[in-house]
């Protein structure tokens, strides 16, 4: 650098330097070499906050005798000046106070030469320094590549990795003006100084379509190493292949050598979906052959929240603990429990949990409550209970580990609206805008009050579900007829809920709006889903990431999304009713699905019906749970005890 600085000739300086023996010298790589070694000793003068300092080693003082080259002749610049018939001696003035003097120029390039000579003398040692792993971004690499990473968000060594890994080979996508070339050698400089930085690039980086197809992301000691289940691959030593407490294998009883194979073969032990559900639900898709990993499209509601929990247990036994599931100890179990109520660091353990494919996908979304504490603890010990069983293991860490108190369950009656309550949000849904999701969520919630199905029995159900009863007349009776939905509910039991006259009408209407025939007995819609897709995203945003995608009238809503609009419903209606009726607006801000199930079955009951046929409709195993809903009792003890106290009044009176 010095040489070039100083003017000596690049071939010579290339040669006396950086040629190897009996290799060609192609300009262009002594070009680019050269400008590397600008940007190496800008970037050290840069992690110094020198950006002076950084700018004058990027500058080419032979261009200062370049410039010198295009200037005007005298007798060019006194025609454009109009001076030709002016004295010499004023002409020569004139072109200095333009140009400078013929000494100054090569003063002025000696003296950027002197500066960049001091410049790089005190960056001698400084840029031999190796980078860190929260080292800025501009502090390494070109600073056009550094602000378009910084404008990304990507504004350290370690983000960048975490992006890279957590993408893949697409994560620069939403980086503006960085291609697949630009973001390749980023990926090469960041593979190159692994050894300083720690910071591990997966090989799925740099290949196309993984992400795509779902394969493993290698174990990343040194980084944030959180990627989902499906896509964690941990070193032999932890992968519990040689587990402190493993069975032998000849004993063994499940087709799993390692822990991985075991936590699949106790989640595909719960009940999951039949292929027809599969099917219905569209979670098994073309393509899918050679996927390790298409059994995750298929996963019951069951095995998925098993999996959840095996998932997180399994990602802090492997990172936090740096042990096998195989290998855990109690006082390991113990560690855990604690842990879950506690997750720490926030940062590198809780986040967001919906895009399992992004970088910031994170095992927990918060610290567990009790409640969660105990389920989850449940499910491990269920998990080691099975591995025992099966003598995949030869003992149990969790058996033991005391669950947490739990706190004063929530009476059922505190989650019920009162008819008032269920009256604004009948008005409510009437002033909704009339578009498909719109029609979907009226529909869905006066179904969800009427029978008090659960969420998942509601969007599971198809019209084929439907039947219409015509029972004769018998002995001092007159005939019968109504509807009935046939569903399945907890622990897989069918039940048949009665459905009134004024949801099937409504029923005809929906499907009309869904461009289906409003019989809903007709032989088209028997596989077609009581509570449908939206069909109108297209038309009312064409522009959206949705309306791409094809719409099946036929096909479910997902439950996810129900939810999500249930509850911006409620949300929407607290904030509209908060300075009306604050107490209202409150019991709004918390209501759910549920909430739903549990008014029907309170206000049924307040109404009259029968407690057998109220414990019936709602797939109640014991009419003691049904009589939880019951106002009586508390009807009762407050009709009472005024009239205690009315007696006590007229005593004191008398």
């Amino acid at each position: 650098m010095r040489s070039f600085v100083q003017g000596v000739d690049l071939r010579e300086s290339w040669d006396r330097y950086l040629n190897i023996e009996g290799m060609g010298t192609d300009q262009r790589i002594v070009k680019k070499t050269v400008a590397w070694l600008r940007d190496e000793f800008a970037a050290a003068a840069r992690r110094h906050d020198r950006h002076g300092t950084a700018r004058l080693v990027r500058f080419d003082p032979s261009k200062i005798v370049q410039s010198e080259s295009r200037l005007l002749t005298l007798e060019t610049f006194c025609a454009q000046r109009g001076l030709e018939d002016f004295p010499y001696k004023e002409q020569i003035e004139a072109y200095q106070a333009e140009f400078g003097s013929s000494t100054s120029r090569p003063n002025r390039r000696a003296g950027v030469i002197r500066r960049q000579l001091d410049a790089l003398h005190w960056l001698e040692k400084l840029a031999a320094e190796e980078p860190h792993p929260d080292d800025a971004a501009a502090a390494w690499l070109h600073p056009d590549l550094a602000s378009r990473l910084e404008s990304a968000n990507l504004h350290s060594l370690r983000q960048l990795a975490e992006r890279i890994n957590g993408v893949g080979c697409g994560w620069h996508a939403p980086v503006r003006a960085i291609g697949a070339g630009k973001a390749a050698r980023i990926v090469e400089w960041m593979i190159a100084n692994e050894s300083s930085t720690k910071l591990f690039i997966s090989p799925h980086a740099c290949s196309k379509g993984n992400r795509e197809r779902g394969l493993s992301i290698p174990f990343l000691p040194n980084a944030s190493g959180i990627v989902p289940f499906e896509r964690l691959v941990v070193p032999s030593v932890l992968d519990g292949s040689a587990g402190q407490f493993r069975a032998p294998q000849y004993q063994c009883m499940i087709n799993a050598h390692t822990d991985h194979q075991a936590v699949l073969a106790f989640v595909r032990s719960k009940r999951g979906l039949t292929h027809a559900e599969a099917l219905a639900l569209n979670r098994i898709t073309a393509g899918s052959d050679g996927d390790p990993f298409a059994w995750r499209k298929a996963l019951s509601n069951t095995q998925s929240a098993y999996l959840i929990e095996l998932e997180r247990f399994t990602i802090w036994a492997v990172l936090q603990r740096r042990k096998a599931l195989s290998s855990l100890t109690f006082d390991d179990c113990i560690a855990y429990r604690e842990f879950i109520a506690n997750p720490t660091p926030s940062e590198q353990w809780c986040g967001s949990r919906r895009r399992r494919i992004g970088p910031a996908w994170r095992p927990f979304a918060g610290p567990l409550g009790p409640s969660a504490q105990t389920r989850t603890l449940t499910v491990l010990n269920a998990f080691y209970r099975f591995l025992c069983d099966k003598r995949y293991l030869t003992g149990n860490p969790m058996s033991g580990v005391v669950k947490p108190k739990q706190p004063r369950k929530e009476r059922v009656l505190e989650r019920v609206l009162t008819l008032a309550e269920w009256k604004l949000v009948n008005d409510a849904l009437k002033t909704l805008p009339s578009t498909s999701a719109n029609l979907r969520l009226r529909f869905a919630v006066r179904w969800l009050y009427s029978t008090g199905l659960r969420r998942q029995e509601l969007l599971k159900a198809k019209l084929g579900d439907l039947k219409f009863l015509a029972l004769p007349a018998s002995p001092g009776s007159a005939p019968v007829s109504g509807w009935e939905l046939r569903v399945i509910g907890k622990g897989d039991v069918e039940r048949d809920v009665a459905v009134p006259d004024a949801l099937i009408r409504e029923l005809s209407a929906y499907l009309l709006s869904r461009g289906l025939d409003s019989n809903p007995l007709a032989p088209a819609n028997r596989q077609v889903a009581l509570i449908g897709q939206a069909v109108d995203i297209s038309a009312r945003a064409p522009w959206s990431h949705e309306a791409a995608k094809p719409v099946d009238p036929h096909r479910p809503i997902g439950a996810q999304t129900f939810y999500d609009h249930l509850k911006s419903f409620f949300r929407t209606l607290s904030e509209r009713i908060a300075y009306a009726d604050p107490a209202a607006a409150e019991v709004f801000q918390h209501a759910s699905t549920h909430w739903l199930r549990h008014t029907r079955i309170s206000h049924s009951l307040a109404a009259g019906t029968d407690l057998r046929v109220e414990m019936k409709n709602a797939g109640h195993k014991s009419a003691e749970t049904t009589a939880l809903y019951t106002h009586i009792e508390a009807r009762e003890r407050i009709l009472g005890n005024a009239k205690f106290f009315n007696t006590l009044d007229g005593e004191e009176a008398a």
